[in-house]
């Protein structure tokens, strides 16, 4: 029985505004899956852009070389392929190109077979004041659930 493994992005849902969300695979090595299997990854900094041939890489994705790895060890921040149906490709692409969007990671989990997916979402960035408004609601949303619980008491 292996441990759920879900590496998340926490600042995505606050810097960007999320219009679509897809799930896609990684092309990983060896070592590089052993480290996300121990939990050694960031996907913090990362984002995700389209190579001349039209296929889809994670840039700036962080995972540490593995700890018994030898002197094939892999490089730690590395270009990923994303693995995404041919047609979900195109229209990503077609978005970004036309619309000036951007494709950022959400998390980085592994499936019930063990293999490593990413689930990436179309975003478009937040001005300052959309970020401001998010933290009102957020505290608003704080003193309200601590009215309501001293209240029940």
């Amino acid at each position: 029985m292996q441990k759920k493994i879900n590496i998340k992005n926490k600042r995505a849902r606050f810097d960007y505004e999320l219009l679509d969300t897809y799930t896609a695979g990684i092309v990983l090595s060896g070592t590089e899956i052993k480290s996300i299997r121990e939990s050694k990854a960031s996907i913090s900094e990362s984002f995700c852009e389209f190579n001349d041939l039209g296929e889809l890489f994670v840039i700036n994705m962080q995972v540490d070389e593995y700890s018994h790895g030898t002197h094939y060890n892999h490089k730690p921040k590395a270009e990923r392929k994303l693995l995404l149906n041919r047609g979900e490709l195109k229209k990503l692409e077609k978005e970004v190109k036309n619309s000036g969007l951007t494709i950022i990671p959400l998390n980085l989990f592994l499936n019930e077979r063990g293999l490593a997916k990413m689930n990436i979402a179309l975003a478009r960035g937040k001005k300052l004041y959309d970020k401001r408004e998010t933290i009102k609601d957020r505290d608003n949303k704080k003193n309200l659930d601590r009215i309501k619980k001293s209240f029940n008491n």
